[in-house]
Order: structure tokens, then C-alpha cells, then sequence
């Protein structure tokens, strides 16, 4: 059973990665209509696909690079949609919208500096940061205006969070999967098992 939910987990998440490039035909053939109906449903499977990893403690480290490089193309293919759909709206947030990309730019180069490879640390911060990253790209297409109060708790959750993730690279000389976060890498580090 362990080894045919190892699969059907990273058959979900393949999907996701699968979806993407769907997802930009959708987008640059400016149907916005089927995309924000199938952005929400790729997101979903990124919930699908964590939780039957815990409950059934299969996890890997392809699976866990895989889980990462699937979140982080459907965020961006989010983010290609708001400059297709929601121009205006990137206008109006910019500065913000720019912070985020700097710190995601600055934390994906130290990790690929540091490790050869992105990073997978899935901390707290970082589910948190996903859970509010996905509820506003969802809510951004379904409904006429943005919700701006979702918008700016997810830009500081998710500034912090990427934050927390370059500390991480720079306190963790090899590459982990599934860091819980600073706390925990500082409690380990001072009191070794």
C-alpha cells in the first residue's frame, strides 16, 4: 500500500506540473472564464497531495523537490495570469508585487548557489504563505475586484516567509526537505540529539 500512495501522490502532483503549461494556453488565449475555474482546481490538488503525503508518511526527497518546482510554476503561472487579466491591478501594487519577487529571486539563487538545486523546506511559514498566496489568485479571478486586505496579509506573510527561507539557506549547509523552521533548526543546533 505505502508504495501505490508513493505513486498516486506524485501522480497528483505531476498533474500540477502538467496543468501549467495548459494553463498559459488558456491564459494567453485570454479565457479567463475556463482559467479561473482550473487555477483553483490545480491549486486544490497541491492540498490533495500534502495531505495524503502526512497521512500515509510517504515522502521522499524527488517528492519533495517535485511538490516544490510544481508550487512555485503554478504560482507563477498565476502571477503571468494577473499581468494578462489584472494589469491595472499589478500597476496599483507594484511595489509590493516587486519586494516579493526580489526576495523570491535572492532566496531561489542562494539556494541553487548553495545546494545546485531550488530549495524544498515546506516550513510552517512557507504552508501559510501557500495557503494565502492561493486564496487570493483564486478569489483575484472568481470575483470582479481584489480582496486587499487578503492581499497585503499575504504579501507580509509571504515577505517573512521567504525571509525565513534565505536564513534557512544560509544556516543549513546541506539541502533538507520538510524544515519546520528557524525555531527548529536553532533548537537543534543548540541542543544536538
Amino acid at each position: 500500500m505505502r508504495k501505490k500512495s508513493y505513486y498516486i501522490i506524485n501522480i497528483i502532483t505531476l498533474y500540477r506540473l502538467i496543468m501549467a503549461p495548459v494553463l498559459l494556453f488558456i491564459i494567453f488565449t485570454g479565457n479567463l472564464n475556463l482559467f479561473k475555474w482550473l487555477l483553483p482546481l490545480s491549486f486544490f490538488t497541491d492540498l490533495i497531495d500534502g495531505y495524503l503525503a502526512r497521512k500515509f508518511r510517504v515522502t521522499s526527497t524527488w517528492g519533495a523537490k517535485l511538490d516544490s518546482i510544481a508550487d512555485d510554476v503554478n504560482i507563477l503561472v498565476a502571477v503571468i495570469a494577473l499581468f494578462v487579466f489584472k494589469f491595472e491591478f499589478i500597476i496599483q501594487e507594484k511595489a509590493s508585487i516587486i519586494v516579493l519577487l526580489v526576495l523570491f529571486a535572492v532566496q531561489t539563487a542562494l539556494a541553487l548557489i548553495r545546494y545546485k538545486k531550488i530549495s524544498s523546506f515546506h516550513t510552517y511559514l512557507a504552508k501559510c504563505a501557500a495557503m494565502l498566496q492561493g486564496v487570493f489568485l483564486i478569489l483575484v479571478f472568481l470575483i470582479p475586484g481584489p480582496v486587499y486586505f487578503l492581499f497585503y496579509a499575504m504579501v507580509i506573510v509571504t515577505a517573512i516567509e521567504l525571509s525565513e527561507e534565505i536564513i534557512l539557506v544560509l544556516l543549513l549547509p546541506k539541502w533538507q526537505a520538510n524544515v519546520k523552521g528557524i525555531y527548529w533548526v536553532l533548537q537543534k543546533k543548540t541542543n544536538p540529539v
